[in-house]
């Protein structure tokens, strides 16, 4: 099973109401996955070289001032910090490297779950609507958002093992399917000195396509490579920092619809869960093809 969703809003309004918009679709795959959620937020790029890190704590109650004030003694210059629920968003202009080094270092119990200059990414345990709720998804706003809904099937439930999965900077992946070979990307990957944070299908597939992003390929290009190192099932929805992309198998087994107006691109298992947008009646509605790549910028 398992549900995807996204939705890029291409006028201002709607980016405004992005929260209000995606939070239905997503609590309407729920019934897809009701095991863990999570959704990925996307807003104008970060001026300058700061940017937005992304944490979670697996215990409750985490004291994120602590955090702020030990890297403010640790780290110079400003690091403000947001916090929602088990979640928090330090904004800085720390270096990724000597960020992940601090965290690893001060803190080995939290989770970098998301980096970049425009991304902001929440996940967790628990029943959609649930996790909605508790992080205010409907108040968010933002360019475009991209939410999986999960029922477990090859590995663990935890918010670690929750989509979306990242990697690099900007970048996620939710996944609706099952990969066949896992365990030989990610031998050939780990070769590259490249980690693993779970035993998870879709991480293998998000970090593949990131690696070959940093050889140089476009999003596109690397999503071409992967149709013959990539074996088993899946529908695939990807977001980076100005776009959205959907692509499924060869034999597109695992269910998705499209919709397209002037206003906005919406993305689901199911159409159930697009019916309440605006226009929804006069929108190009599609299935998408296999092994055809959908590619929408912001």
């Amino acid at each position: 099973m398992c549900g995807i969703v996204g939705l890029l809003a291409k006028t201002s309004a709607l980016r405004q109401q992005l929260g209000q918009l995606v939070t239905p679709m997503l609590e309407c795959m729920g019934t897809r996955g009701p095991d863990s959620a999570g959704l990925a937020v996307f807003h104008e790029a970060l001026d300058g070289n700061r940017r937005r890190f992304g944490l979670f704590s697996p215990k409750p109650h985490f004291d994120w001032q602590a955090l702020q004030q030990r890297l403010s003694q640790d780290v110079t210059g400003e690091h403000p910090i947001h916090v929602i629920e088990s979640h928090a968003f330090v904004t800085s202009t720390v270096a990724v490297a000597r960020f992940r080094a601090w965290l690893k270092d001060s803190y080995p119990g939290l989770h970098l779950i998301s980096v970049g200059k425009a991304i902001e990414m929440y996940k967790d345990e628990g029943l959609p609507t649930d996790i909605a709720r508790r992080f205010r998804f409907a108040d968010l706003t933002g360019t475009h958002a991209v939410g999986h809904t999960r029922m477990a099937t090859e590995s663990a439930v935890s918010p670690a093992h929750a989509h979306p999965y990242t990697a690099g900077e900007d970048f996620c992946l939710v996944h609706n399917g099952s990969l066949s070979n896992p365990y030989s990307i990610r031998r050939k990957l780990e070769s590259r000195s490249i980690t693993f944070e779970t035993d998870n299908d879709t991480e293998a597939g998000c970090r593949f396509l990131e690696w070959r992003m940093r050889e140089g390929d476009t999003l596109e290009q690397a999503i071409q490579t992967s149709f013959s190192e990539l074996d088993g099932f899946f529908t695939f929805l990807m977001a980076t920092g100005d776009r959205m992309v959907l692509v499924r198998d060869a034999f597109a087994c695992k269910p998705a619809v499209a919709a397209e107006t002037d206003d906005y691109i919406a993305v689901s298992s199911e159409f159930r869960s697009l019916a309440h947008l605006p226009n929804i009646k006069s929108a190009n509605v599609f299935e998408p093809a296999p092994e055809q790549i959908y590619s929408w910028t912001v």
